[in-house]
This record gives structure tokens, C-alpha cells and sequence, in this order.
């Protein structure tokens, strides 16, 4: 009598719906299987994102990241990044559009993971926000308040304006402008934000202000301060 081998089957992997409600490693099994897609774990919740217009988002974003990434070139011991997915918890893996930390090894208080993710809250975190305003300012903000996030700054292009937000004894507090209207960052010396540059979409003048910051004594301070750290 001969016996016939039944083939084993893999299961397929379900693939990620808005509103699932996943661990951490089950949102990541299911996300690595949909390659193309751009999804968030936000406190237990899945969202999914929504297809990105040009003017309310495209643009703006590229500005905050080019913005962030001329203050990472002018300063040692920091390291920006775009759209990287950031594991803040067991409960949320969210994408920022744009984060800045301070390096590890210069104390900052998250890392690299061995698998190339960010493991722990940014120092900083931005948002350009549109049709997400009610996401970046609700479920997310408070995601990133608990996990110790400690400056969240939120452009909200259809409103043009800026909140940001500094965590001062567990609860964020809007930062306010200096006597020339600029926003000066309390965790990074030195990054200086001309809102009103940016939301007339002039870059050239958002980065000149920023390069004042980065001539500042007290960035200048601040770079020695991670050099010492990372020493």
C-alpha cells in the first residue's frame, strides 16, 4: 500500500486593513508582506495612507526635510531622517515624515536596531499635516507625548500655521516665537524656524535663518557638548 505525501501550504499573510488592531510584530509580519504601501501603527491602530498632493504635501515636506537636513550637515552628533518607520512601543510603529535624534553614542535616547529601525522616541519629530490634522494632533501626538518625543513640531498647511509643541513635565507646550518671530528648538540649539518663510513657500529664506542659528554661540556649545558625550 503506498502513502501519498499531502504538500504542506503556507497560510497566506492578511494584508493590513485601516482600523486593524495588531500587535507591533503582527503589523510588521503583514506590513513587510505588502512592499509599496505606506502604513502606521499608532496606539494598537492601523492606519493606512492616503494618496499625497503636491501643494498640501509633496512640497511642504520636501522643505521641512531639506530644512532638517542642512542643520544635520552643521552639526556632529545628530542624524535626520524621512519616512523611516520608528518603533515608539509594543503598540506603535509610526512613520514620521521627518525626525532628528541625537546619535546614541552622543547620548541621545533612541537607537538603531540591528534590523536598521529606530527604536525609541526621537528628540524631535514633524508632521506636515492636511487632510491627517485630526491623526497628527490627536492619537499620534499623544503616542509620541508618552514615549517621551521631546519637541513635536505639526505644519498644518491648510490652516498656515505651525504648532510647536516642547514636552515640559509630561505634557507638550507650544513654543513661542522670539522677538524676530522665529521659533528657536530648546532640545537642538542652533535650529531656528522662520515660519512665515516657509509658509510663503520661500526656502532659500527659511534656510537663511537657520544658518544664523547654526553661527550661534549656543549651537556652537551644543556641537562641543556631543563631542565631549561621544568621546
Amino acid at each position: 500500500m503506498s502513502t501519498a505525501t499531502r504538500p504542506s501550504v503556507t497560510p497566506a499573510i492578511p494584508p493590513l486593513e485601516n482600523g486593524d488592531r495588531l500587535s507591533r510584530d503582527e503589523f510588521e509580519r503583514r506590513y513587510e508582506a505588502m512592499p509599496g504601501v505606506t502604513a502606521e501603527l499608532i496606539e494598537g491602530v492601523v492606519y493606512m495612507a492616503s494618496p499625497v498632493r503636491h501643494p498640501q504635501h509633496g512640497r511642504p515636506h520636501l522643505h521641512v526635510s531639506t530644512w532638517l537636513g542642512v542643520y544635520e550637515a552643521g552639526t556632529p552628533g545628530v542624524e535626520a531622517g524621512d519616512n523611516g518607520s520608528v518603533r515608539l512601543d509594543r503598540g506603535n510603529e509610526i512613520q514620521p515624515d521627518v525626525y532628528l535624534m541625537i546619535q546614541a553614542r552622543a547620548g541621545g535616547q533612541s537607537r538603531i536596531s540591528a534590523d536598521g529601525y529606530v527604536e525609541g522616541a526621537p528628540e524631535l519629530v514633524a508632521e506636515v499635516a492636511s487632510s491627517s490634522v485630526s491623526l497628527d494632533l490627536g492619537p499620534k501626538l499623544e503616542a509620541y507625548r508618552r514615549n517621551g518625543v521631546r519637541e513635536y513640531l505639526v505644519w498644518r498647511v491648510l490652516d498656515a500655521a505651525f504648532d510647536w509643541l516642547v514636552l515640559v513635565d509630561g505634557r507638550y507646550e507650544p513654543l513661542p516665537p522670539d522677538e524676530d518671530g522665529l521659533l528657536r528648538s530648546r532640545a537642538f540649539p542652533g535650529l531656528w524656524l522662520d515660519p512665515t518663510a516657509l509658509l510663503r513657500s520661500d526656502l532659500a529664506g527659511a534656510i537663511a535663518a537657520l544658518n544664523r542659528g547654526l553661527a550661534s554661540p549656543e549651537h556652537a556649545a551644543f556641537v562641543e557638548r556631543l563631542k565631549g558625550a561621544s568621546a
